[in-house]
C-alpha cells in the first residue's frame, strides 16, 4: 500500500462543501493509515447538506451517512452521463491522498471505525483498541479493527476512470476522505479485496440484503461528483435500486 501522505482537512472541508453545493466535486479509500498532529474536528469535518456533522451516525436504517431515498437515486442515477470506460493511464492511489487528518490525533479510518462501530474504544493514539462492527457487505461481525478495510463505496480506480483523472490532487484528496457522503464504509477485508476496484454490473455484495444501500450509495457518491456510468453499470443499478423497499 505504501505510506499514506496526511493532507490538512479544512482543506477539504471546504471542497465537500462545494460538491454538497452541486458543484462538481471530490471523491474516496480502502487502506488504513496513521497520523501525526491533527486540527481539531470542528476545523476538519464539513457540515452535510440538510443538517447534521459530517463523519456522524448515520440517519434512519441506513449504516452509511449522507444518504438519499429510493426515488431521489432513481432520479439522480437517471441524470449520470453514460459513458464508456475510461482509461487507467496516470493512475495511482498515491494520487489520491489518504488517510486526512480528522482531528484529536484521530485520521479518516479511525474516524470511520468509531462512526461505523458498536461501543468502540481508542487508545490515546486514537487507535481502535475494542469494538463491535458488521460488516454491511456479507453479514460478518467483527470485534477486531485490525480485520476491517475502510472501503470506499466507489473505488479510486474507479473514480480515475469516470472523471477523477480530470481532477486537481486536492479534490482527489477530498473524494478519498469523504465523511459526508455515503463514500466510507468499515467492512471485512475479505469483502473488500473481493470488491476490489470494480463497478457493481463486476462486482456485487455477497449478502443481497444490502444491495438497496449499496445502489443507493453508489448512486449518491457518483452524482455528487459527477462522475460517469456505463451502461452495464447504469443497469446493474437499477436492479439494486428494485430491491429497495420504498
Amino acid at each position: 500500500m505504501g505510506r499514506q501522505i496526511r493532507v490538512p482537512g479544512v482543506l477539504l472541508a471546504a471542497l465537500l462543501l462545494a460538491a454538497g453545493a452541486g458543484c462538481s466535486g471530490p471523491a474516496g479509500p480502502d487502506a488504513p493509515g496513521g497520523g501525526d498532529a491533527r486540527p481539531k474536528p470542528s476545523d476538519s469535518r464539513a457540515a452535510p447538506p440538510g443538517g447534521g456533522p459530517a463523519g456522524g451516525a448515520p440517519a434512519g436504517g441506513d449504516v452509511l451517512p449522507g444518504m438519499v431515498t429510493t426515488a431521489v437515486a432513481r432520479t439522480r442515477l437517471a441524470a449520470l452521463k453514460v459513458a464508456p470506460v475510461g482509461t487507467m493511464a496516470g493512475y495511482s492511489r498515491a494520487r489520491f491522498t489518504h488517510w486526512a487528518e480528522q482531528g484529536d490525533k484521530c485520521d479518516t479510518r479511525e474516524t470511520v471505525l468509531e462512526r461505523d462501530g458498536t461501543a468502540v474504544k481508542r487508545d490515546g493514539e486514537c487507535r481502535a483498541v475494542s469494538g463491535t462492527w458488521k460488516s454491511l457487505y456479507d453479514g460478518v461481525v467483527v470485534t477486531d479493527a485490525g480485520k476491517l478495510d475502510i472501503d470506499h463505496i466507489v473505488p479510486l480506480a474507479e473514480g480515475w476512470r469516470s472523471g477523477a483523472s480530470g481532477w486537481d490532487a486536492a479534490r482527489r484528496a477530498a473524494f478519498a476522505n469523504d465523511l459526508t457522503h455515503p463514500q466510507l464504509l468499515a467492512v471485512t477485508a475479505a469483502s473488500n479485496r473481493s470488491k476490489g476496484d470494480q463497478s457493481p454490473d463486476l462486482w456485487q455484495p455477497p449478502d443481497r440484503s444490502s444491495w438497496c444501500q449499496y445502489g443507493r450509495a453508489w448512486t449518491t457518491v457518483k452524482s455528487a461528483y459527477e462522475l460517469a456510468v456505463t451502461e452495464p453499470e447504469k443497469k446493474m443499478l437499477t436492479t439494486m435500486l428494485d430491491t429497495c423497499a420504498s
